[in-house]
């Protein structure tokens, strides 16, 4: 399940990218996302730093200041978001890529019949959450890659 602060974080990027495709792209600035947003100004502050210092957007400062993307929607992973705001993905954290860690009471990781349906579950979720982009967010009202539309 994905936190509150990465719901902020994707509504927050949505803005950033409508603004991008807007005919006028200008910096936004934490006001204006929190208004179009609908995410509190006082939780997109630390989000957005985070963000920032990934390198996905860039902040200017002075009276025309505020952030902008600096990386195309289609060139944001969805995968890479929700590490760096929520952290490890994997139900289990022997099956963790960032922060694999030996079950403590476990004997032998190949022979774990829970490690291995788990392992089989999870790795069917990153092959869609790795495929997703900020684009397939913008574009979520349509069928995302690899889902049936309902």
């Amino acid at each position: 399940m994905i936190t509150q602060k990465m719901k902020y974080a994707l509504k927050a990027l949505l803005v950033l990218a409508d603004e991008a495709r807007s005919s006028h792209p200008e910096p936004l600035t934490i006001e204006q996302i929190a208004r179009r947003s609908g995410a509190p100004k006082r939780f997109l502050e630390h989000i957005l730093l985070e963000i920032r210092n990934a390198g996905i957007i860039g902040s200017t400062r002075g009276r025309s200041g505020g952030y902008q993307l600096l990386r195309a929607p289609d060139q944001i992973s969805v995968s890479e978001l929700l590490r760096m705001i929520d952290g490890p993905m994997a139900p289990l954290a022997c099956l963790s890529r960032s922060a694999y860690q030996r079950c403590e009471d476990c004997r032998d990781e190949t022979a774990c019949r829970i490690r291995r349906v788990f392992a089989e579950v999870f790795y069917s979720y990153l092959v869609l959450i790795e495929s997703l982009t900020l684009e397939d967010v913008m574009k979520a009202d349509g069928a995302l890659p690899g889902l049936a539309a309902s």
